[in-house]
């Protein structure tokens, strides 16, 4: 059997002192917030075990977008090496999902530290009898705006162009950023907002 006097001490320490008259509405409080507490306690545990799993590095938070097909949170992102890759949270209609979603995009244009760990997929296992796994992401935390490389910054600017290169070429050299060595990212979102915002009908360069 297990021991949840600790609990129940928690419990009845925030429940406060036991009216003269009120013994059994009192009681009734204090089990209803110890067993508030266990749940609590399963969740917290949980999520350390999640998080025990998780492989962190950082990268910069390019984007964040939401997957039509399983309305889970989908944020590009782009290592030291500049490759990009994509990483998924929990469904938008989820209370830990909504909350991810929302923090990473507070954090959109910005270096994160990501821990990741993989969720198996719940479809049918491939030829191999192998079942893929879902990358996921468990926590970000923000490390700042820092700077990319000239060759990932110019990507990801024509990306944002929707892959119109000679766009992107030509509002680069508009917004006179360097041709080479790093590029600030507190220099580089102000065109990222302006390129999205074009008509995108405009050839350049």
């Amino acid at each position: 059997m297990s021991d949840y006097t600790h609990l129940v001490a928690a419990a009845a320490h925030a429940a406060g002192p036991c009216l003269e008259g009120q013994e059994a509405a009192w009681q009734r409080r204090v089990h209803d917030l110890a067993v508030d507490l266990a749940f609590t306690a399963r969740e917290v545990d949980q999520a350390m075990k999640t998080l025990d799993a998780t492989r962190p590095f950082s990268a910069y938070l390019e984007k964040v977008e939401i997957e039509p097909t399983s309305r889970r949170g989908l944020l590009t992102l782009r290592p030291g090496g500049g490759l990009p890759e994509t990483i998924r949270t929990e469904q938008q209609d989820t209370v830990r999902g909504a909350a991810m979603i929302s923090r990473a995009r507070e954090l959109e244009g910005r270096w994160v530290l990501v821990y990741r760990y993989n969720e198996p997929k719940a479809s049918s296992a491939n030829r191999h009898g192998d079942f893929g796994n879902v990358r996921m992401v468990a926590r970000l935390m923000d490390l700042g705006e820092g700077a990319l490389s000239f060759d990932v910054a110019r990507e990801i600017i024509t990306a944002d162009a929707g892959g119109d290169a000679r766009l992107a070429a030509a509002m680069w050299k508009e917004a006179g950023l360097p041709t080479g060595g790093m590029i600030a990212v507190a220099d580089l979102e102000p065109l990222r907002q302006a390129v999205r915002a074009h008509p995108r009908n405009v050839g350049g360069a």
